[in-house]
């Protein structure tokens, strides 16, 4: 037992660290473009930090709120000594640089306390949890269309408001479900996968975007026309950010108190189940009260109503159930969906 609640207390401060962790992918935002002259080399990369830090806060802001929440608020005014109080570091990607010319790819890191703390006092709610990893399924009409929507991709977006890792494999349609794919999104740690099916020509693509689930497949929507594939990547993940912000934003909603029993097969299990709870942006004040071999009995408070809790932690790979004897139980749906 002793054993049990070491390796409890372990797991728990796993979930935190992983939080954290995801929590400042999203207060990172790279590849800011810079093109600065000045007198001086040194003042023209100055002046490139402050312009890379100005539009990083904004694509911030963007990323974490919703639009009429800003207009709501009046608008959400950012200038350069407000930026520079936000961030946190700015690390370089590619650089060059001479005889007063700075030029370069930049990275911001924003301090997440300053950031909540200024949106706090606007008012302006915002979400900076990540939805669950996603596993990206890019599709396309012919095999040699399907080759470039997949290398636009990337294989990874690991600081989206919704990150993703791209799939590996061919032979997936816009029909396959979540038997068909959750092989491929067990190997990746990914808890839902997303179709994304390019239409439409060369200059004016759209992207139809569905989500699969244990839950089965749900249809966020289609992208407005762009006329790279790079363009349609970023109108893909505007999408589902914007589909993860109204899913988790809560307004002026009161806290309930739960107390439900988590049931697992063993302890990765059992650490993965707590991962999933820390990482909900519903869920708050979660606590362990009793430990078991095979299962525990947790309180937590969440925000909304209990259908939003259970879909939230659906796809993040919890089953949330209410049983007559147990009351609510907490298990692994990705386990009992057959996913390694």
């Amino acid at each position: 037992m002793i054993r049990m609640l070491l390796a409890s207390m372990l797991a728990a401060l796993f979930a935190i660290s992983s939080a954290a962790a995801d929590t400042q992918d999203v207060y990172t935002i790279p590849n800011l473009e810079v093109d600065e002259t000045a007198p001086t080399l040194i003042q023209a990369r100055e002046q490139a930090m402050a312009s890379a830090r100005l539009a990083g806060a904004r694509k911030l802001i963007d990323k974490i709120t919703l639009y009429e929440d800003r207009i709501a608020a009046g608008g959400i005014p950012i200038d350069g000594e407000l930026a520079n109080r936000l961030s946190a570091a700015v690390d370089v990607q590619e650089e060059t640089a001479g005889a007063g010319r700075y030029k370069g790819i930049l990275r911001v890191v924003y301090n997440p306390r300053m950031v909540r703390a200024h949106l706090d006092g606007l008012k302006v709610p915002y979400v900076d949890t990540q939805a669950p990893l996603s596993l990206m399924v890019p599709l396309a009409a012919s095999a040699d269309l399907e080759e470039a929507w997949h290398e636009a991709m990337g294989p990874a977006d690991p600081g989206a408001l919704a990150p993703y890792v791209t799939s590996n494999l061919t032979g997936y349609t816009s029909y396959s479900d979540w038997y068909a794919l959750s092989p491929e999104a067990g190997s990746l740690r990914a808890r839902r996968a997303i179709l994304a099916e390019l239409i439409g020509r060369e200059g004016a693509w759209r992207v139809s975007v569905s989500i699969v689930t244990t839950a089965g497949t749900e249809v966020v929507g289609t992208t407005a026309p762009a006329s790279t594939l790079e363009d349609a990547v970023a109108a893909t993940v505007g999408l589902l950010e914007e589909n993860w912000k109204r899913a988790s934003i809560i307004r002026g909603g009161d806290r309930t108190q739960a107390k439900a029993t988590v049931r697992y097969t063993s302890l990765a299990e059992w650490n993965t189940l707590r991962g999933a709870l820390a990482r909900s942006p519903l869920v708050s004040d979660f606590r362990t009260t009793a430990v078991a071999r095979d299962g525990a009995v947790v309180t937590f408070a969440y925000l909304g109503d209990p259908q939003r809790l259970q879909n939230d932690l659906l796809q993040r790979g919890v089953a949330l159930g209410d049983e007559p004897r147990a009351g609510w139980v907490l298990r692994s749906a990705v386990s009992a969906a057959g996913v390694p």
